[in-house]
């Protein structure tokens, strides 16, 4: 330790001269580690330029100026709701201090006192004024007042002086780095060093160059990029199984099936059989829009698993997805399929655990039931998990861990903009199916204020005088004091009372059997109107369902709402799909109009994730998505790209980083890891 150039950094906060516990617990909290290289990489949102220093006469209100002046006059308010007013002077003019809520200090002054004052001017009783300013010394100490200032994000109880004082501390450790980054790219960059930088940022003499901040941002990426290729090169390198088949099984699904593969289904399962052959554990994420045939392909994949004689299995996050899946596999499948989820019967359960154990049943789909304790496969050789995300990451390895050296298939319908799969999936091989199979019909979107909703309530009574199927998707089960979203409960009531007998309610706390239940009845057509929160996101497959209203769609994100989109359109008529929203929507409404004017999921996840950002780009936050502290995404898409490239050359020309380069860009790996993002499964 005593030679490692991290040391000092990854000390403990309260190491640094003046960090107490208690101002290293508040510190931890704004910067989220308790390290000094947390305090470091905590970059400030924005600097001040505190600079300009006018006399009193040339102050402009809307603008920060540093002042020298002395105090004329110091005025107490008459009542407590009235101001402190402390007037200066500098022999050019006057200006005033205003203060709501003083400080001893302040009230204490007297006049005579020459003052050293920053702030934002502002107009008051027709003089300029400073009300509340960021900084108020004795002239003698003027030198406190920073000429650019760091705006630090904060938490309660800590001050920005103290957060400067820390960092003044934490900067005086940094030693020099080796370089880590390839020099022909720096020097067409024109980036300095990484400390270099840094210092500009948190602690600069003037306005930081914008150059700085990328730097800073592409030595994340860099990081980052190295630890995904690092990983995908430690994967390849583990002994996997290669599983082989003669066809016999896949044709004869195929044959039930009773349609032709598209082009990019065939190309996506071409390369699944590649991996499955391979000597090598198979870890790739299937990505395909709504309606783009993954299922067919999970089967397949599936097949090509009992054709080498061992067993598969399918892990979805609900039960209804499962019972959807183990009806289209029972209907194509040659050989048995079983189904295991918390609902299945004491008897489903039996004969399923026997079989899996035993090797008699080759294919199972369940959900989190799967990965219990008592679940054992006779030789589990491929697991396959729909949605996901849905699962954490331990989840997602204690079920491949099933099987002897398993190859684990992922699957997800969100469609991932490819700045999330350079990052959060950057360690798995994709395939993307970017069609959708022949004779899908158009959906019609459009947009409709809450006003309009008696207008869409008849269009809807037109289309259920055809024949048709509807949906309608409530954000919430039931009415709150505190809320004033569409709820499921009440709406059912409302439309039960208009079209008595023909509406049916679907919603997550009711029990399975009753859920299960009004589904059928939907899928059945007895019940032609389903009301519904977001339980009828996957796994619900009605080809005749053509219309969708969704309420207060501004609360859902574009990719649940196209997730949504996707319940129909299954068929072979046109469908629609109603967007409610608030009155008055603007930039909600403005949002909405991209879901309305493309079904192109992979062009709607790019809109959203350059609308939101990269947090929760899919709906469903979970851990090991980019949460980057010195990077932005989008932002610094072109960035990530380059280290993407730069990480995989540095890797084939160096794979030990024993180089002079490889072994800074190991300081890089530990630097940015030391709060980085965990694996992601």
């Amino acid at each position: 330790m005593a030679n490692d150039p991290l040391a000092p950094l990854i000390a403990p906060l309260t190491d640094l001269p003046g960090i107490a516990e208690r101002l290293a617990r508040l510190l931890a909290r704004a910067i989220g580690g308790t390290r000094v290289v947390d305090l470091l990489l905590h970059l400030p949102e924005s600097h001040v330029d505190r600079r300009a220093r006018p006399r009193l006469a040339e102050l402009r209100p809307g603008e920060v100026a540093t002042v020298i002046a002395e105090l004329v006059r110091l005025e107490r308010p008459e009542s407590p709701r009235q101001p402190w007013r402390l007037t200066l002077g500098d022999g050019s003019g006057f200006a005033d201090l205003v203060f709501f809520r003083p400080h001893a200090g302040i009230t204490a002054l007297t006049p005579g006192t020459e003052l050293a004052i920053s702030g934002a001017v502002t107009l008051s009783a027709g003089r300029p004024a400073f009300v509340h300013p960021e900084h108020l010394h004795p002239a003698a100490r003027a030198a406190l007042i920073p000429a650019i200032e760091p705006v630090w994000p904060l938490t309660t109880g800590l001050a920005a002086w103290q957060v400067r004082k820390a960092m003044a501390a934490a900067l005086a450790r940094l030693p020099t780095f080796p370089e880590w980054i390839d020099p022909t790219l720096r020097h067409r960059r024109g980036w300095m060093a990484f400390t270099e930088a840094l210092r500009a940022w948190q602690a600069p003499e003037t306005p930081p160059d914008p150059l700085a901040r990328q730097r800073l941002a592409y030595d994340e990426l860099f990081a980052d990029q190295l630890r995904l290729a690092l990983l995908r090169a430690r994967r390849r390198a583990r002994p996997g199984r290669a599983l082989t088949g003669d066809g016999h099984l896949r044709a004869q699904a195929l044959a039930a099936f009773g349609h032709a593969l598209t082009a990019g289904q065939c190309r996506a399962l071409a390369e699944i059989d590649a991996d499955l052959a391979a000597p090598r554990p198979m870890r790739r994420l299937l990505q395909g829009d709504v309606g783009s045939g993954k299922t067919i392909i999970a089967l397949l994949a599936m097949l090509r698993a009992a054709e080498a004689g061992a067993q598969a299995a399918l892990m979805v996050p609900t039960e209804i997805l499962a019972r959807q899946h183990w009806r289209t596999f029972a209907a194509l499948s040659p050989v048995p399929v079983a189904i295991l989820t918390g609902a299945s019967t004491a008897a489903e359960r039996r004969e399923a655990l026997a079989g899996l154990a035993s090797g008699a049943i080759p294919l199972v789909i369940g959900t989190h039931a799967l990965f219990q304790r008592e679940v054992t496969f006779d030789d589990l050789a491929l697991a396959v998990i729909d949605e996901q995300h849905r699962f954490g990451v331990a989840q997602r390895n204690e079920f491949g861990a099933k099987g002897r050296r398993a190859d684990i298939l992922m699957m997800t319908a969100t469609p991932i903009p490819r700045t999330l799969l350079l990052t959060h999936w950057g360690e798995m091989e994709v395939s993307r199916l970017a069609e959708k199979p022949a004779g899908r019909p158009k959906i019609t979107t459009t947009l409709h204020a809450a006003a309009q909703l008696p207008a869409v309530i008849a269009a809807l009574a037109r289309a259920l005088a055809t024949g048709a199927r509807v949906y309608w998707i409530c954000p919430l089960v039931e009415d709150t004091a505190a809320s004033d979203l569409a709820a499921a409960e009440a709406r059912f009531a409302a439309l039960a009372a208009r079209f008595p007998g023909r509406v049916t309610l679907a919603h997550g706390r009711q029990k399975s059997a009753e859920r299960e239940a009004a589904l059928a009845a939907f899928a059945a057509g007895e019940k032609p109107l389903l009301v519904a929160t977001t339980v009828v996101e996957v796994g619900v497959d009605v080809p005749e369902a053509t219309v969708m209203v969704i309420e207060h769609a501004e609360r859902f994100g574009l990719a649940q709402l196209h997730q949504l989109r996707g319940r129909i359109g299954r068929g072979a008529r046109a469908s629609y799909c109603l967007l409610v929203h608030a009155d008055g929507g603007g930039a909600a409404e403005q949002r909405l109009a991209l879901l309305r004017d493309t079904t192109d999921g992979f062009a709607i996840a790019n809109a959203d994730f350059r609308l939101r950002g990269g947090g929760d780009a899919l709906g469903t936050r979970q851990s090991g998505e980019p949460g980057f502290r010195l990077a932005a995404l989008p932002r610094d898409e072109a960035l990530l790209r380059i280290a993407r490239s730069d990480a995989a050359v540095l890797l084939t020309r160096d794979p030990a980083l024993a180089s002079e380069r490889g072994r800074a860009a190991r300081l890089a790996l530990r630097l940015f890891g030391a709060r980085g993002r965990g694996e992601s499964g």
